[in-house]
This record gives C-alpha cells, structure tokens and sequence, in this order.
C-alpha cells in the first residue's frame, strides 16, 4: 500500500511575520504536524534584499511523480517560480 502525499505550507514565524516552510506530508496529518521533507520556503513578507521563495526543483519533481498532490497554494507558488508541475 503506498502513502498518499501532499505538498503544502506549514505557517511559521512570529506575530505578523509568518514564514512558510514547503513541506511534502502524508495526507492525513495535520499542516502543522509530521512532515517528511522540507522542500523549500516561502517568505511572503521578504524584503528586497532577502530571498521570498526557494524551493528544490529536482526534489518538487519526484514528489509530484510518486503521486502528491500540490495543495492550492504551493501550485500557484510553483508558477511564480516557473517550475512545471
């Protein structure tokens, strides 16, 4: 039996600075709760100087392959940063 997957973000950070850990998660736990990858990060309040989103590519690519499913929020990240789905 294989494990059904998302990709989604998970809110981090302080009071009016949230940061968004992209992680790949079994579908049944929680956004908060039991990851098993970190893929990359979104910084929707990043400055100029400071990188807003990075996600590895190659990693996005092979969850996508075994079957996860990128939540509404990732997906439209994953066009900003022109990565194919």
């Amino acid at each position: 039996v294989g494990v059904r997957c998302v990709t989604e973000p998970a809110r981090c950070g302080f009071n009016k600075r949230p940061f968004y850990p992209i992680l790949g998660a079994d579908q049944g736990n929680k956004r908060e709760g039991r990851h098993l990858e970190r893929l990359g990060f979104f910084n929707p309040l990043g400055k100029e100087s400071e990188e807003s989103l990075r996600v590895d590519s190659e990693r996005y690519a092979y969850w996508l392959s075994v079957g996860a499913q990128p939540s509404e929020r990732v997906a439209k990240l994953m066009k900003k940063a022109v990565i194919p789905e």
